[in-house]
């Protein structure tokens, strides 16, 4: 309904309504608006607006390709520079790579340090217990055979106090004493 109210008022105001008698009178509309574009067309030409228009349209022509080349010489510093970054990137990813496998080369060699030092101190402890193994045993030994001289020497000791009387030990005291002072002399 509102597109109807506003199309009628539209179509009851016709220019052929406006325009009637001779083309070239004053009292003819399209005769006055054509003078009167005229006259404004003149007054442009007079002032030189289109000169004015143009001379506009070119400083701002020549603004956009200033804004524009500067546009272009800022993408190609960017490029440049993000090149230059993608170059920095990439020799500090070759670098953390050169870092962590010399890192590694490092934990494996101290590890293989670390083995063989292992491996020498239990070479060391061993051969320190076997030392040990060997003192003892050797202790052992002769704690045994001063054991079984002691043993020894009291059952001859043991012997002899049966077998002998008090004339033959003294004779055996004097055979004793005879061979001490052979051996010091």
């Amino acid at each position: 309904m509102k597109k109807i109210a506003f199309a009628l008022p539209l179509l009851a105001a016709t220019p052929a309504m406006a325009a009637s008698g001779p083309f070239f009178s004053l009292h003819n509309t399209n005769f006055v608006v054509l003078l009167a574009f005229l006259v404004f067309v003149g007054i442009l030409l007079k002032f030189k607006v289109p000169a004015k228009i143009a001379g506009m349209l070119d400083a701002r022509a020549n603004l956009i390709k200033a804004e524009l080349d500067e546009a272009k010489a800022l993408r190609e510093e960017a490029r440049l520079l993000l090149s230059s970054y993608e170059k920095k990137q990439k020799e500090m990813q070759e670098q953390s790579e050169r870092i962590v496998a010399s890192a590694k080369e490092e934990a494996l060699a101290a590890a293989a340090q670390a083995r063989e030092d292992l491996k020498a101190s239990i070479a060391r402890r061993l051969a320190a217990a076997e030392d040990q193994i060997a003192s003892a045993e050797t202790s052992a030994i002769r704690q045994v055979r001063e054991q079984a001289v002691q043993v020894a020497v009291a059952a001859a000791g043991a012997v002899l106090a049966k077998q002998t009387d008090a004339a033959s030990a003294a004779a055996s005291i004097d055979a004793a004493i005879g061979q001490v002072e052979a051996k010091l002399h």
